[in-house]
């Protein structure tokens, strides 16, 4: 086979937001300074812009900014041949709610594909109530999976998916953060036992989940609830609740003035798909975690020493009583979560896989980074 010099590697990249979506940001976005390093030159072409997502994160659906999406996205398709790229690499899928058969029109001119996951999105469809959607596209994802050159997963469950629908390569990439961005602060004494969460308005509905430990916490202790990018939550009045606007600016200085990070989830398909990037934020920020015994969380959790498992209301206002009463212990996690971080779920280390998964899918010899 003859290979191309990395410097030749044309990457266009499919995301479904610009970087102010979370998993674009994540997934693709923050990779794209150490690609065009190591000589991979990426063309994102987002689904959904800003506007968007402002109006999305403010709680407001924008029925004309889909039209405008999709409309963006065909247009995209049709001015960018796939002549010129060496790789075309999606996130998630080109169109939501439509057929694979969009995906299957990048292989008539025989460009590679890889595609990213970092959620179970093939339970939007399989899983669906509906008959006719589950009728129609309830094969979409393993259909592309099954066609790409590569499917990059963010945890187990969705590589196990993956390889099931036929897929020829599959790796697992987790979702990570960039160290640097995570400097670690001292926890304060002297002020409330801070409990912290950071997500979206989406995501916020599962607090409700660890609503009645809160309460019954809260009114033991001299503890708060803050959480991050969660909007206006609908919680008990009995939770002393601080609720902040995320930026990513920001973020970690939040984090940094929890006494532990928590991530409640129920135990769903699609909740399987998730993977576990709260626990890495304050992991990286030197906090202890607690969370639900839900897939990456499984992995990503070393219980006892960064953290805990809690499922029932009784095992998380135990644990929380752990940390309350020790904050030793919390010290010493949230110590070893940030080691933890640094060695397997930070940019630093992932980049040069990443790397070498685009040259490879590309076809092109990979000599590591300078």
């Amino acid at each position: 086979m003859n290979y191309k010099t990395p410097d030749s590697l044309k990457v266009l990249l499919f995301s479904r937001y610009d970087p102010l979506g979370a998993s674009s940001r994540i997934r693709s976005y923050q990779y794209l300074p150490a690609l065009k390093k190591s000589g991979i030159d990426v063309t994102p072409l987002p689904l959904f812009d800003r506007r968007y997502l402002t109006r999305l994160y403010a709680g407001r659906r924008d029925l004309s900014g889909i039209g405008t999406a999709y409309l963006r996205r065909i247009f995209q398709l049709i001015r960018r041949p796939a002549a010129g790229w060496d790789l075309v690499w999606i996130e998630k899928e080109l169109l939501p709610w439509l057929p694979s058969w969009i995906e299957s029109w990048m292989r008539n001119p025989k460009i590679p594909y890889l595609v990213d996951y970092d959620d179970a999105i093939f339970h939007r469809y399989d899983l669906n109530r509906l008959l006719p959607v589950r009728w129609l596209l309830g094969r979409k994802i393993d259909r592309v999976m099954e066609n790409a050159r590569l499917v990059i997963a963010g945890n187990r469950y969705l590589a196990d998916r993956a390889l099931r629908a036929g897929a020829g390569r599959v790796e697992i990439l987790p979702t990570v953060i960039d160290l640097s961005r995570y400097p670690v602060a001292p926890v304060s004494a002297h002020r409330p036992f801070t409990i912290g969460w950071i997500g979206s308005p989406t995501t916020a509905v599962y607090l409700k989940q660890v609503e009645p430990a809160m309460v019954e916490f809260c009114r033991k202790h001299d503890a708060r609830l803050v959480v991050v990018g969660a909007g206006n939550p609908e919680l008990s009045p009995e939770i002393p609740l601080d609720s902040r606007p995320w930026s990513e600016a920001g973020e970690a200085a939040v984090i940094a003035r929890f006494d532990v990070g928590i991530m409640p989830l129920p135990d769903t398909p699609w909740t399987r798909g998730k993977c576990g990037y709260k626990l890495i934020q304050y992991m990286g920020c030197a906090r202890p975690v607690i969370a639900s015994g839900v897939s990456a969380d499984l992995d990503i959790i070393q219980v006892g020493e960064t953290g805990f498992l809690a499922d029932s209301t009784e095992e998380w206002i135990d644990r929380l009583n752990i940390l309350y009463n020790n904050r030793k212990l919390g010290r010493d996690m949230g110590k070893k979560g940030r080691e933890v971080v640094a060695s397997r779920y930070s940019l630093q280390v992932t980049a040069p896989r990443l790397v070498s998964l685009l040259l490879r899918a590309g076809q092109i010899e990979y000599q590591g980074m300078n």
